[in-house]
């Protein structure tokens, strides 16, 4: 599933294709999604000038700007879910299977939602902000000095919840994804089973430290490719060949030697070594 890392490198390479361009038109092949794209998309975004490209979590906000005063403003929200991608491709680009939204710029180029399994979303925010229900209880950027150790030791005082649990809560901090809570944890040295209010403060300076510099490094690699992701230009993110202990079950540590062992928590696949992680 994509996550900040591979968000923010989709905002990166849309960015200098899609801001200060105008939207010629709309086309919406399938509306049926986890939330369903208005009946009203494609006409209301006709003509307006995308004017910034933002990310809030794992959301891009398209902010545009109305080609006169009788016409409103607002955001385009979209959202990968679990298989989507956004790539700029030609007007002649053929459509294939899943190209279910494209965006159609008058620079010759558009911009082409994928999403096999349509756990995605195409929304319109009207307004001059970006205010909507799923933004509404997101936890802190965590590329931010809004996140601290601080932040996360505060927020999992009488916490039960295991720690890599908490900190792949997006109301605790958005953004951290499966591969990067375990290989966040690794570099902190921090056992992901410890329950998140039994972690000092001094522990948690260290993970907040760990998170910000794996999210880095992978958004610096494209992030991660794993089954649908690719990039705005069709490549694969290549962060999964720079895991220390993300899917590498049975395999030796390469701080210790150790076996890495793996479990499911949350229904989710968690890869730790034993020994270098307490």
């Amino acid at each position: 599933m994509p996550e900040l890392p591979e968000v923010e490198t989709t905002r990166a390479g849309l960015a200098p294709h899609v801001v200060g361009q105008h939207i010629e038109r709309v086309i919406v092949r399938e509306r049926r999604f986890r939330w369903p794209i208005p009946t009203q998309f494609s006409r209301t975004l006709k003509d307006k000038v995308v004017v910034g490209l933002s990310r809030r979590g794992k959301y891009l906000l398209w902010e545009c700007a109305a080609p006169s005063s009788t016409a409103s403003a607002g955001f385009i929200l979209s959202h990968l879910g679990m298989s989507g991608s956004l790539q700029v491709v030609s007007k002649d680009a053929p459509v294939v299977a899943h190209d279910h939204v494209d965006i159609v710029l008058k620079n010759d180029s558009l911009v082409r939602f994928n999403d096999p399994r349509r756990f995605g979303a195409m929304l319109w925010i009207g307004g001059v902000t970006p205010r909507h229900a799923l933004l509404d209880k997101l936890g802190p950027e965590p590329l931010t000095g809004e996140f601290s150790g601080r932040t996360l030791f505060t927020a999992s005082r009488g916490r039960s919840v295991s720690v890599k649990e908490f900190i792949m809560n997006g109301h605790v901090v958005v953004g951290v994804g499966n591969i990067y809570a375990s290989e966040s944890l690794f570099h902190a040295g921090i056992d992901p089973r410890v329950a998140a209010g039994r972690i000092s403060l001094a522990r948690y300076q260290r993970l907040a430290q760990a998170i910000k510099q794996t999210l880095a490094a992978a958004i610096a690699a494209g992030g991660s490719s794993l089954r649908d992701y690719v990039q705005t230009d069709g490549t694969l993110g290549y962060f999964q060949n720079q895991t220390r202990v993300y899917d590498r079950a049975d395999c030796a540590c390469i701080e210790c030697g150790h076996t890495i062992k793996s479990l499911t928590q949350g229904q989710r696949s968690t890869y730790f070594c034993p020994r270098c992680q307490r």
